[in-house]
């Protein structure tokens, strides 16, 4: 073998890898693997000729080129604290989070140069709208109010990008450090407030329950006084009608009953505080009584001074006039003739 047909030779080897080489490289420019849950914009020398869906797609290599594939997945962004005016002059930092998710590769390739970056400035201007027509009470106790209102507005715009906007949430809402101290100090007096109502009101109830119950105890304390009353009276009745049944059966004479009451006479005197006591005038009659039985146990007697029987010392006015001791001082006098009570 000379040199030329050595020579040509390698030059066939040479052509023949670099086929080989072409030919892999048209392979590997024309076949292309797109992942699960991306997209992938297809232009043909410049102008978009397809969007590619998940799996193995063939181009045309040299011609057909593929832009960087598109996350097709909800993504979620949170955006840097941004200073808003609210509608009482008052600088409050809200941080936002977006969530959002790109529907239409082509749109969102074409329609728009860098599409978050413009969610997160059409955020920012909607919420300083938004939060610039409420105070910072009503910013503050508004949130879902104005999650709504920024999520319509960004779903309506970024529609034609080919990006859904599917929910806007505000993290913080910071205002100034003076503003939290006051409203700290706030609510601080409105708890020390409730505290004491509710202390009040339960005093309040406390005082209610214990004069119900003192009423109540009152009540049932005279429903068994009254009841105990009832009773004793029943009893002192049934007493009464037994001793005067008793008294009935036994038929006693003018004679036994006057002694009787004579012998009841000095627990009208009885205690230390007893002073003042008042002789009845049925005691005349009791001892005339008395008297009488003694004279017919003795016999007859004679008057001595002929004005009657000498009054007793313990004699007293017709109209039961009071003593002030043993014996009551005045000229005698002749009690009134006067039956036995009878029974």
């Amino acid at each position: 073998m000379n040199s030329g047909e050595l020579f040509g030779q390698i030059v066939l080897v040479i052509f023949l890898i670099i086929i080989a080489i072409f030919v892999i490289t048209i392979l590997f420019r024309s076949i292309r693997i797109i992942p699960q849950a991306n997209a992938g914009v297809v232009e043909r020398l410049g102008k978009y000729r397809k969007t590619l869906m998940p799996g193995l797609n063939i181009l045309v290599p040299f011609i057909d080129r593929l832009r960087p594939l598109i996350d097709m997945r909800e993504q979620v962004v949170s955006f840097p604290p941004q200073p808003v005016i609210t509608e009482d002059n008052l600088v409050v930092s809200i941080d936002t989070v977006v969530f959002f998710q790109v529907t239409d590769a082509r749109a969102a390739t074409y329609e728009i140069a860098n599409y978050l970056g413009a969610v997160e400035q059409l955020t920012t201007t909607t919420l300083r709208n938004v939060v610039g027509s409420l105070n910072l009470e009503e910013a503050l106790t508004s949130r879902d109010t104005i999650n709504g209102k920024l999520r319509v507005v960004l779903d309506e715009s970024t529609g034609k990008w080919g990006v859904r906007v599917g929910r806007v949430e505000l993290k913080a809402i910071d205002p100034p450090v003076s503003i939290q101290d006051s409203m700290e100090k706030q609510m601080r007096a409105e708890r020390d407030r409730r505290a004491q109502i509710l202390t009040a009101e339960g005093t309040k109830q406390a005082a209610i329950l214990q004069a119900e119950g003192s009423r109540q105890a009152s009540i049932l304390e005279a429903e068994g006084e009254a009841q105990a009353a009832v009773l004793r009276a029943n009893g002192e009745a049934q007493a009464i009608e037994t001793v005067f049944g008793a008294i009935h059966a036994g038929d006693p004479d003018s004679k036994l009953l006057a002694y009787q009451y004579l012998q009841m006479l000095p627990k009208i005197a009885e205690g230390p505080s007893n002073k003042l006591w008042i002789i009845p005038t049925e005691l005349t009659e009791a001892l005339k009584g008395i008297t009488s039985g003694f004279a017919a146990g003795r016999g007859p007697t004679s008057p001595t001074d002929g004005s009657g029987p000498a009054a007793s010392p313990f004699a007293a006015s017709p109209f039961g006039t009071p003593a002030t001791g043993p014996t009551a001082s005045g000229p005698t006098a002749t009690p009134p003739t006067a039956t036995p009570p009878t029974a």
